[in-house]
């Protein structure tokens, strides 16, 4: 089965479900809290290691008890941990989040451990990840360690996937040109170009300027309308998925995971995102973040593969 490699973060979530946001200088009750396993990088292994992909983690965590929690958590997900690199003096980074009871979320993140992935942790897992089928990406990590990744893994011969979260003014496109995938929501695809993204017809003319720059392959992902697909000069709409949403923290990471799986066991980029967005929708009728995720048979339980 192809391997999936995450050159990304993981974050301790602290989940606070209130009843409404507190206003500056207020201080409410909230009904309850909850401890859990987050960060994009390893939300998106855990989603593709639920589903059956064997998935290897390039990570650094802190020394402290919450790195030890994260550790056995990516080892009873079957996740390779041999370079999940523990960073002496810093601590694992935390991702504080706040659920309304419409589902919405806001999260602030702390980089922690994460804040040290360097390009040459990225070299010295160059054996492992030679032999994936894919490489995932976001920016809770350093900059300069995810180019550095999208460059050697144009020289192994792997395709590349960022997701470009949190959003960040000065990325530098022209060194991302060499991704197989970039999966923007319009918000970080109006940051990445300085273009307009109010209309899905101005959406999809920003995302062409990023495929005219190199990049092979453009998702942009639209919440609640879906997906646009953007690939040379194909353009498809990815239907959303109507669920009642409990809890709608890490559905996008869900989504990145599931389409990682899909896409590199075989299935076409299409029909990969039309899994993945069910995959997704799927995640926020439950509490959590990766505690949300369906393993493969839950997932096929829920929704038979259509004929």
């Amino acid at each position: 089965m192809s391997k999936i490699a995450v050159v990304g973060s993981n974050m301790m979530d602290l989940i606070t479900y209130v009843d409404h946001m507190p206003l500056r200088g207020e201080t409410v009750e909230a009904p309850s809290f909850e401890m859990g396993h987050g960060g994009k990088g390893a939300n998106q292994a855990i989603a593709a290691a639920r589903l059956g992909s064997p998935v290897v983690m390039v990570t650094r965590v802190g020394e402290d008890t919450f790195a030890d929690a994260t550790l056995a958590n990516f080892a009873r997900n079957g996740i390779d941990t041999t370079h999940v690199l523990r960073t002496p003096g810093a601590p694992s980074g935390v991702a504080p989040i706040f659920v309304e009871p419409s589902g919405e979320n806001s999260i602030l993140i702390v980089k922690g451990a994460n804040a040290h992935l360097a390009p040459a942790d990225v070299d010295a897992a160059a054996d492992l990840l030679k032999g994936c089928a894919l490489i995932l990406m976001q920016l809770e990590i350093p900059v300069d360690t995810v180019y550095h990744t999208v460059k050697r893994a144009k020289e192994w011969g792997v395709p590349t996937l960022l997701v470009p979260a949190p959003a960040l003014p000065d990325l530098d496109v022209a060194r991302l040109a060499d991704l197989a995938f970039l999966t923007p929501n319009e918000t970080e695809l109006a940051t990445l170009t300085g273009l307009p993204v109010e209309t899905e017809a101005q959406v999809e003319a920003a995302a062409k300027t990023l495929t005219a720059r190199g990049i092979g392959t453009v998702v942009v992902t639209m919440g609640g309308r879906g997906a646009l697909l953007v690939s040379g000069e194909e353009v498809r709409r990815v239907a959303p998925v109507k669920v009642e949403p409990v809890d709608t923290t890490g559905a996008g990471d869900a989504f990145i995971g599931a389409f990682a799986h899909f896409h590199t066991q075989g299935l076409p980029v299409f029909e990969a995102l039309g899994e993945a967005a069910t995959y997704a929708a799927d995640s926020i009728t439950r509490r959590g973040t990766q505690r949300s995720y369906a393993t493969a048979d839950e997932f096929r339980t829920r929704f038979p593969r259509k004929a």
